[in-house]
């Protein structure tokens, strides 16, 4: 996919594979400190320097997992 540059000239859209936290909640649909208290302990992230990268792979797996567990009550 291609779109406009703030400069007008054509850039690529690359997939994402991974998000920030912030980029995280928001995929979720839950603020940031919910985010730290109740899902981040259960989740494997890329830490580089400051930065914390979370896989769109861990996501996904952390909503299968935690919509399994309630399926079985």
């Amino acid at each position: 996919m291609e779109r406009a540059g703030a400069s007008g000239e054509t850039r690529r859209s690359v997939e994402r594979l991974a998000l920030s936290k912030a980029e995280a909640a928001e995929a979720l649909g839950v603020s940031v400190d919910f985010l730290e208290e109740h899902v981040m302990g259960e989740l494997r992230i890329v830490r580089r320097g400051r930065r914390r990268l979370i896989p769109l792979s861990e996501l996904q797996r952390w909503l299968d997992e935690s919509s399994a567990r309630t399926l079985g009550q």
